[in-house]
């Protein structure tokens, strides 16, 4: 049987490790690198479904290639589900600078005693023209101060549900058995075997 050539939607090198170590030997992974694609896919929806969708679609139109993309956000109670899907790009700027945003996120719970907050993950996978959505939830809580290091984005200060340490004290292996992303790669895989 051929290995089905998958690209995912991402330069994020650690996502594609992660997406890789789940996905393991029955996927050939490519990366946006690996297809010469150097865009920016602009990613202007207004929810993670919606984003997660702008970027498969974008490859599937202009490259042809079965393609999936994620758009994960951190949804915190007390803050109405912010910063949801403007996580990345939270405490402003060009996005992706985890320790301000971090760090905006503890300055905004301040005081507030509930500090319940989910990972949620949003794939959409295009198939032959097709789009299927997949969806990885993780509950947890945000603590006061940033803890571990591995990991990356808010990993330091979320720990997840029935556990006393945070994903990044929990080390990648074990994320990548219980995180918001590879529940949803799970709900993929699932789906491509089947």
């Amino acid at each position: 049987m051929m290995k089905r050539k998958l690209v995912f939607a991402t330069n994020n090198a650690h996502k594609l490790e992660e997406v890789a170590a789940i996905l393991g030997e029955q996927v050939e992974l490519l990366s946006l690198n690996d297809i010469d694609c150097r865009t920016d896919i602009p990613e202007t929806a207004a929810t993670l479904e919606g984003n997660a969708l702008l970027k498969s679609s974008f490859i599937f139109k202009n490259y042809g290639l079965d393609c999936f993309a994620d758009d994960t956000g951190l949804e915190v109670e007390a803050l109405d589900g912010a910063p949801g899907v403007y996580s990345a790009r939270y405490a402003g700027g060009e996005g992706h600078d985890s320790q301000a945003n971090m760090l905006k996120l503890l300055h905004d719970l301040e005081g507030k005693e509930n500090r319940k907050a989910q990972f949620r993950t949003a794939i959409s996978l295009i198939l032959d023209g097709k789009e299927y959505l997949f969806e990885g939830v993780i509950k947890g809580e945000i603590i006061k101060e940033k803890r571990g290091d591995s990991g990356f984005g808010y990993d330091p200060v979320f720990m997840p549900e029935g556990y006393d340490r945070t994903f990044a004290e929990l080390g990648n292996d074990i994320k990548n058995q219980i995180s918001h992303r590879a529940l949803a790669i799970q709900k993929l895989c699932e789906f491509l075997q089947s």
